[in-house]
């Protein structure tokens, strides 16, 4: 049963949405690699837009819109770990 339930159950995608200004902002080399990675995962469909128009959120703190919800945290670490809760949540 298990096995039908896989073959016919939709994965569900997360669309994640980031303002370029944003990511240029709070993004580190160092943490570059880790983003790559989870975001080629094939349930993450990405996007980056030049401008977002939330420019006093966006001087502020990291940020994605994330199936629809904005969504912050106090650095980019802590931001891709919420993607990557939100990840486990819609499975």
């Amino acid at each position: 049963m298990n096995f039908i339930k896989k073959l016919f159950a939709k994965e569900r995608k997360l669309k994640i949405d980031f303002c370029e200004k944003n990511l240029d902002r709070f993004l580190p080399d160092d943490l570059q690699n880790e983003y790559s990675s989870f975001l080629s995962k094939k349930n993450i469909e990405f996007k980056e837009y030049h401008c977002q128009s939330r420019c006093e959120e966006c001087k502020l703190t990291p940020y994605a819109i994330v199936n629809g919800e904005f969504i912050t945290a106090t650095d980019s670490r802590k931001l891709l770990e919420k993607f990557k809760q939100l990840e486990v949540e819609k499975k």
